[in-house]
């Protein structure tokens, strides 16, 4: 038992701790940790996991104490902070865990972790006030209160697209800060998750250049990032993956299936199902992707070349997404001269692969 126990009301030490005491702050924790541990554990079914959780709580207590509204409430904000780490990091878990220890020995923090956690605190904080405007209100929302990607969109009044965005920045401008400050335990929510990383795009475009012999000519596919306006990703593509991706755009029928309808097809009559496509990395030029096959075994991740996977994608009406690192790129980036060498766009491209398939079919 302490030897100078404190029964001050929360509402007390939390006035004082926004004066900038310690002890008060250690004495908050202490109370209400063992509640944080359980509420997490019961969702996370690990005690490891959930002292984890409860720790990222206390940080983000720590650093968001002045917009407590009723500070008499600290003990159920506190609870409601590490119940909102908890079901995230379920989410991102996607696997089972082992079931909790109700038996579990208390993880109560002593005077010392409790005062390792402030000055951690500290140092996240001004980490976080360093960063643009945007990406602090958005770190605020969804690292500290919480919130969703959507619920941060919400509040912010912007797109959710912009809202990963800006998360994706601020932990590019935190990592240089914190590498020498702060255990990757206790920023494991700051790690791109799966979840957090892919920016769902569509396909805005074919274009390609004029002038010269067909088997000459240039392609490029351009995919835009769902409600983020300027945030495009060009990508070159052969000239029949070009023709297939803009009749899909067209919504044009052809006398038999491509070979990405023909996939999807297949895939259908199995029993499984594309769940989505993904531009995973750019590497010496070359754009890399993947599909995301559901099957009865669970879903399996393929390899492909960026132009079959978005086809594949267009046939099964399957989502697109992409790294979020490798957006950002404006037509503009393709060079002036360059662009202005594209001229010709999905619609027509469609129309003479459907001219040219009407040929190929009545001549004998």
């Amino acid at each position: 038992m302490a030897a100078h126990a404190d029964h001050r009301p929360d509402a007390e030490l939390v006035r004082e701790a926004l004066g900038g005491a310690r002890e008060p702050m250690a004495e908050l924790m202490r109370r209400h940790w063992d509640s944080a541990v359980f509420l997490a554990a019961r969702i996370l079914r690990s005690p490891e996991l959930a002292r984890d959780a409860a720790q990222e709580a206390a940080i983000a207590a720590l650093t968001d104490l002045g917009r407590l509204r009723s500070p008499d409430r600290f003990g159920a904000w506190f609870c409601g902070i590490a119940l909102n780490v908890s079901r995230r990091w379920r989410r991102q878990l996607r696997a089972e865990v082992p079931v909790a220890d109700s038996d579990h020995p208390s993880a109560l923090p002593g005077p010392a972790e409790a005062a390792e956690i402030a000055d951690l605190a500290a140092s996240v904080r001004a980490a976080i006030a360093a960063l643009p405007e945007g990406q602090r209100q958005a770190v605020w929302l969804f690292y500290l209160q919480g919130l969703g990607h959507r619920e941060v969109a919400a509040e912010l009044d912007i797109s959710i697209g912009a809202v990963k965005a800006r998360l994706h920045q601020a932990r590019a401008g935190l990592a240089p800060r914190l590498a020498q400050v702060i255990d990757i335990r206790e920023v494991r929510a700051m790690a791109a998750t799966a979840e957090e990383q892919w920016a769902e795009v569509s396909v805005q475009e074919i274009r390609r250049s004029e002038g010269q012999e067909a088997g000459l000519r240039k392609h490029v596919m351009i995919l835009k990032e769902r409600g983020v306006p300027g945030r495009v990703l060009p990508i070159w593509i052969g000239p029949a993956e070009a023709a297939a991706m803009a009749l899909a755009l067209e919504s044009a029928e052809t006398p038999r299936p491509f070979a990405a309808r023909l996939a999807a097809s297949l895939v259908e009559a199995a029993g499984s199902g594309i769940e989505e496509v993904r531009i995973t990395r750019l590497l010496d030029k070359v754009y890399y992707a993947s599909v995301l096959v559901r099957g009865p075994a669970g879903t399996a991740e393929v390899d492909a070349r960026p132009s079959d996977a978005v086809n594949l994608a267009l046939a099964a009406e399957a989502p697109i997404r992409v790294d979020i690192g490798l957006l950002g790129v404006t037509p503009a980036a393709l060079g002036t001269d360059e662009a202005a060498a594209y001229p010709v766009a999905t619609a027509s491209i469609a129309a003479e692969t459907r001219e040219r398939l009407r040929r190929e079919v009545s001549d004998p």
